[in-house]
């Protein structure tokens, strides 16, 4: 029995050249954020695309930029107007502009070298962003809904309906812009993240535009239909919290797509001289998998050989796992009841499963 510890880093190291194209980037974690875009899941906002590319990271900040002077605008159009519904957009807007900054620090953070304290590096870092993220959708969620129902409860008339209209428009073009960026960019340099971040930018165009209803119901007299279109833009933001409360548990509680594990049992299979396959753990670190996985190899090995097969382990399941950066391979011999006794009841009472 052998337990191959170390060289996760060292075969990631000697073999990263192989890797770049990192299997197409066409992932479990990203394809499923393109097919629900409004995901603000940090580790989605900033993968291994991004991290190599300076056009990747050029693009988060122009985003940024220009979300946060569509912002500004929309905000002084709510002071002299007093819409709420354009309120609750500008709101939702400036959070999505806010969420550049803990994944900017996020992605600066994990850049640094693993040491003796954080073994793993500074991946989680993405994570802890993610939660900040989640709260900071939650407080623009919940001080929209107060705007818009303290206005039902209080009405008063919206003016410079024109202005509203315009801001409107300024906020939909403004997310269009950065969607058309992101997506253009994503592709470009193969961040299927960056496209998904593209896809929730024009999500949220469609969400501006919402507002000329409000302006026009307005404009024919409905004095509530600037705050029930404030509350269906709440309504919106709420469902972005869903889904990026949802993604950010499932990271923080150590979950992946069960797909992935069948895909790493099955490439586990495939490499000659692996007997059986035993338990396959993973994990994210930030925007990075690390695995764990047990096989079974023939009694009669070598240490050399068994080590030979580790080895060919691992490259099988950085080939074959998208974002797949090392995986500790741990060797066992066939055993059955005859063969004699159990060769980990040693470690039974600490809690470890018997191989049997």
């Amino acid at each position: 029995m052998e337990r191959m510890e170390g060289h996760g880093r060292g075969h990631e190291h000697g073999h990263r050249h192989e890797h770049e194209h990192r299997h197409g980037h066409g992932l479990r974690h990203r394809a499923r954020h393109v097919l629900k875009p409004h995901s603000h899941e940090a580790a989605d906002k900033v993968d291994a695309a991004m991290e190599t590319s300076r056009e990747g990271m050029r693009t988060l900040w122009l985003s940024l930029a220009v979300l946060g002077a569509t912002t500004v605008v929309q905000a002084l159009i709510v002071a002299l107007s007093g819409s709420v519904a354009l309120l609750g957009d500008t709101v939702h807007n400036a959070a999505d502009a806010l969420t550049a900054l803990p994944l900017g620090l996020a992605f600066v953070l994990g850049r640094r070298a693993a040491n003796r304290r954080y073994t793993y590096g500074y991946g989680r870092a993405e994570d802890l962003a993610g939660v900040v993220i989640v709260g900071t959708i939650a407080a623009s969620a919940a001080f929209a809904a107060y705007e818009a129902v303290d206005r039902l409860l209080h009405p008063r008339d919206v003016i410079h309906l024109w202005a509203v209209a315009a801001a409107a428009l300024v906020g939909f073009a403004g997310n269009e812009w950065v969607a058309r960026l992101r997506i253009h960019t994503g592709r470009r340099i193969g961040s299927a993240a960056l496209v998904a971040d593209g896809l929730h930018a024009r999500t949220d165009g469609f969400t501006s535009l919402a507002v000329l209803l409000g302006a026009g119901g307005a404009a024919l007299g409905w004095r509530q239909a600037d705050p029930v279109v404030g509350l269906l833009i709440t309504a919106a933001i709420l469902f972005v919290l869903r889904d990026a409360a949802r993604e950010v548990y499932r990271r923080l509680m150590d979950s992946v797509d069960p797909a992935l594990v069948d895909t790493a049992e099955a490439a586990l299979r495939d490499v000659p001289g692996i007997r059986a396959v035993g338990s396959v753990r993973m994990r994210w670190i930030g925007h990075a998998l690390r695995a764990e996985a047990d096989i079974v190899v023939d009694p009669g090995l070598t240490v050399v050989r068994a080590h030979a097969l580790a080895v060919a382990a691992e490259h099988a399941l950085i080939h074959a796992v998208p974002r797949l950066t090392a995986a500790t391979v741990h060797t066992d011999h066939t055993t059955a009841p005859a063969d004699g006794p159990d060769p980990h009841a040693e470690l039974a009472h600490h809690g470890r499963p018997s191989a049997r």
